[in-house]
């Protein structure tokens, strides 16, 4: 390499002695800067050429893996979206299925209830009745004691005699209980 720098260093110098300005041709020169650029050609091509095909395949094969594993990446969350999308609505026609049932028990819930509120309120209404029932039995009974007390100390003035007071009790309470029997009649 030394030598052929020499050789275009001399070759240099007989060229601006003899040339006679920049567009001037120098055969010389042009076989020299063509047997330099062959031999620097030919070495790049020896040695760097193979290294430099190898770092771009090497690169190649590095950019075609990350497609590919962006690629299945890809594949893998469309899948994954997919799924939860699926997932989703299963959640949702889920969540129709529970609602639809909660609503259903709890309408029979409250028809439960209201039924049972129905059978409360009757039983309650028909023990009113009989209390109110008992309590005007009770009543009528104690009117009656008071009216035959009543008829018979009215009797006995108008009478002014001492008359017998449980056979007069006896003889009004069924005066009062025929009439009462005369009043149920019609």
């Amino acid at each position: 390499m030394p030598l052929v720098l020499a050789l275009l260093q001399e070759t240099a110098q007989e060229g601006h002695e003899a040339a006679g300005g920049p567009f001037s041709i120098n055969p010389g020169l042009i076989i020299w800067t063509l047997v330099v650029f062959g031999i620097l050609l030919v070495l790049l091509w020896k040695l760097l050429y193979p290294s430099i095909v190898k770092s771009v395949e090497e690169r190649e094969r590095r950019i075609q893996k990350q497609l590919e594993d962006a690629e299945k990446a890809n594949a893998e969350a469309q899948r994954l979206l997919e799924e939860h999308k699926k997932q989703i609505a299963a959640a949702r026609n889920e969540a129709q299925e529970i609602l639809a049932k909660a609503k259903t028990v709890s309408q029979k819930e409250r028809e439960t209830l209201l039924a049972k509120a129905r059978e409360e309120y009757d039983a309650l209404l028909s023990r009113a009745r009989k209390d109110i029932e008992a309590e005007k039995d009770k009543a009528i009974l104690a009117l009656r004691r008071e009216a035959v007390e009543l008829s018979i100390a009215a009797a006995s003035r108008v009478i002014e005699a001492n008359l017998d007071t449980e056979a007069n009790r006896k003889l009004v309470t069924e005066f009062l209980d025929s009439l009462g029997k005369a009043e149920k009649q019609k």
